[in-house]
């Protein structure tokens, strides 16, 4: 799939009724646009029902894209010196996300692993789905977004190696186009000793399915 260049955007939410400098999200803007989408496709923003809608669907989007105003690397800059050498796997990461194509929900669960660099150095469990959470709530595909969690540990670790597995159902297939509910997309990154070694990628896959 194509792909566009990801934006590193400053942290920052702008007032309501101010002007978003770029990268921040802008309140009065997004309200606005959904007012007009309203319009668009045939309904009445005024009425009893619809009068708080864009403030709520704003609201709900800041929260779907908190990704886009910070830096998720940055949560793994935590490190412990455990002396670990083996794998360290999280598994079932629940994993909600927007398809940039259509701006529906694809969701699903997210496996990390890696194998510590000689140093044994670990980060925190919690920090793998954290960097997880954030890398997904931005407009992505999900190609994208299995390889950029997985370059955020390669940079940030400098382990060994690095295995990434997402599965998800797509909501744009589900219940548009070609509407198949159920459908599962599964994609994967490897990186080092997981890519150059079948028998350490095929012990994480094992621990994966199980």
């Amino acid at each position: 799939m194509t792909s566009v260049d990801d934006a590193q955007s400053p942290n920052g939410v702008a007032p309501v009724g101010g002007h978003a400098a770029a990268g921040e999200f802008d309140q009065e803007r997004a309200e606005a646009a959904v007012r007009e989408l309203l319009i668009a496709v045939g309904e009445d923003p005024d009425r009893q029902g619809l009068l708080r809608t864009p403030t709520r669907v704003a609201n709900a989007y800041r929260e779907m894209f908190a990704g886009l105003y910070t830096e998720p690397d940055e949560v793994l800059a935590t490190v412990f010196d455990e002396g670990h050498q083996e794998l360290v796997l999280v598994k079932d990461i629940p994993m909600y996300s927007t398809c940039e194509h259509h701006l529906v929900a694809f969701r699903g669960v997210a496996h990390v692993g890696y194998i510590p660099g000689e140093s044994g150095q670990v980060t925190g469990l919690s920090k793998l789905a954290r960097v997880v959470d954030l890398y997904a709530k931005r407009p992505q595909v999900q190609e994208r977004l299995t390889s950029q969690i997985a370059d955020a540990l390669v940079r940030r670790l400098n382990p060994r190696g690095v295995i990434v597995v997402i599965e998800a159902e797509h909501l744009c297939m589900a219940m548009r186009g070609i509407r198949k509910p159920g459908a599962t997309t599964t994609t994967s990154a490897v990186r080092g000793l997981f890519k150059t070694s079948a028998v350490s990628r095929g012990e994480a896959l094992d621990l994966i399915t199980r």
